[in-house]
């Protein structure tokens, strides 16, 4: 009865990790494992249940009739569930442990049990659903690059917080990028936004469904935590635990969110571009003349008396006004070229906007590159085509200086689309490896049967040729474009392969 006791006090901690937290393949593959182990040790406590039942001949025998096993047998001890999802509501506790403190039966706690291994098996049939497709994979791990949703709309609203309270024509056209910028990032939000709610709300496919989760979760992750009849499908994540029908919800405050904060980035924006003109415009009211270049230029009119030149008069006055507009254009040209601060502002405008053109153009790049590898597989020239748009746009997010205002957010970018270049290379070489298989294979089947025809004592090196060709065609993985090809002409190669052994032990 000890080892009874022992044993049931450690199902909280059991049943707290039998969950599958969804990430990577290889975090995947971990998670199956480790629901493996939960689940043995689960259908050991049920053994020594079913043995200490048929021991007492007291089948409707209740845990309490164990000294402390009422109190403790759903309890957590040394950790606390409340603790980790503090503000979680308490039902979905419920859902999966049962009932806390209440005295529970043997024979209703090796139901309890069965429930659990069951869960067991239906998480490890979604890993593996997960895990056999290669494009549901990809999704998942691009999606666990970038921030959750909850996070990345607190960021915009950081981002939003601007002081136009100054005059300074450079930082004010800086805060007009940073603006532009934001709304970029509020239409890519609002984007998401209807692709998680789409995506949870119209699908009956589960996994169709935890591409929508992981989309909202981002880098924080989520675990499937528990289903049952009478609650919805309920996930953890960033210390909550939630039901689809919850995040469907929080989707629907966040699009109030987002529309909020356009109408304020369209204020700022607005407020920022007015006080640019109105800058703009008084410096342009400001002109420079040297006082004495203008006294010397000036002709009084002002005389009661229109005054009588004789005609050398007129021609010197003439040649003196002439030679003022000289000094005066020599002198403004003079200006333009001794003052470094103008010229610095307009070199700092032209580098804001050139930062900002090439920060637009890579995210164009990088669009159209993920629209091409969209539903793959696809031929060699695809994945040339989508690396090479990668690369554009990595180029150019290097090229942008550090001191532009866009610098950060480019930094940012670049981390993104360097691990997506990086995945794009490892499809293009195994889709070029796999061409290249195909390739030798299909020539070493020409060869093969060169040597039946014209060279019948060569029908061992025949069969050595279609041995390659086989190990070459099962070498092609799936999700390749030549993947179906070649898994036609494997039977054919094999079939040929089997009648030259066939004819050589003859």
């Amino acid at each position: 009865m000890a080892d009874l006791e022992m044993l049931v006090n450690e199902l909280p901690k059991l049943v707290y990790s039998l969950k599958l937290n969804i990430g990577t393949s290889h975090k995947i593959m971990e998670e199956i494992i480790l629901i493996n182990s939960v689940q043995e040790q689960l259908r050991n406590i049920k053994k020594v249940i079913t043995q200490e039942i048929s021991f007492t001949k007291t089948i409707n025998t209740t845990v309490s009739t164990i000294p402390g096993l009422a109190s403790t047998a759903l309890v957590i001890p040394n950790i606390s569930l409340s603790d980790d999802f503090i503000n979680s509501p308490r039902e979905f506790f419920t859902a999966k442990f049962g009932k806390l403190e209440t005295e529970i039966s043997l024979t209703n706690l090796q139901t309890k049990i069965d429930s659990w291994i069951e869960w067991g098996y239906l998480i490890q049939a979604i890993a593996t659903d997960i895990l056999s497709d290669s494009r549901l994979v990809s999704q998942l791990d691009s999606h666990i690059n970038y921030l959750s949703l909850s996070t990345e709309i607190q960021n915009i609203d950081e981002s939003l917080k601007i002081d136009l309270g100054f005059a300074n024509p450079k930082l004010l056209q800086q805060q007009i990028n940073k603006i532009s910028y934001v709304q970029e990032e509020l239409l890519q939000t609002q984007q998401k936004l209807d692709y998680i709610v789409n995506t949870i709300q119209n699908s009956q496919n589960m996994l169709t469904i935890l591409l929508g989760v992981s989309c909202f979760c981002g880098k924080s992750g989520f675990a499937l935590e528990w289903l049952d009849d009478d609650h919805e499908l309920i996930i953890s994540s960033e210390g909550n635990l939630q039901e689809l029908t919850d995040i469907l919800n929080t989707c629907d405050s966040f699009k109030e969110k987002v529309s909020n904060l356009v109408l304020h980035s369209n204020s700022l924006k607005e407020q920022a571009e007015k006080a640019l003109i109105k800058i703009e415009q008084k410096n342009s009211k400001k002109t420079v003349i040297n006082p004495q270049l203008e006294k010397s230029a000036v002709i009084n009119l002002q005389s009661e008396e229109v005054p009588k030149f004789s005609t050398q008069k007129i021609i010197s006055l003439t040649l003196v006004i002439a030679s003022s507009l000289v000094v005066l254009s020599f002198g403004s040209q003079i200006i333009n070229n001794q003052n470094p601060r103008l010229q610095q502002m307009n070199l700092i405008f032209t580098q804001e906007e050139s930062a900002f053109a090439n920060f637009k153009s890579a995210q164009n790049l990088g669009m159209e590159a993920a629209a091409l590898v969209q539903n793959p597989p696809h031929p060699l020239a695809v994945w040339q085509q989508a690396a090479t748009k990668w690369q554009q746009a990595i180029e150019l997010l290097q090229s942008i200086p550090e001191e532009t205002a866009i610098s950060l957010q480019a930094k940012k970018q670049l981390d993104s689309y360097r691990v997506n270049y990086n995945v794009i290379i490892k499809r293009l070489l195994t889709e070029k490896q796999a061409v290249a298989n195909l390739e030798s294979a299909q020539k070493l089947a020409t060869e093969a049967t060169f040597f039946v025809q014209n060279s019948p004592d060569s029908e061992q090196q025949a069969k050595d040729k279609l041995e390659q060709a086989i190990n070459l065609l099962e070498a092609i993985p799936e999700g390749t474009s030549v993947f179906i090809q070649a898994q036609e002409m494997l039977p054919i190669y094999q079939t040929n392969y089997a009648g030259i052994g066939t004819k050589i032990q003859n």
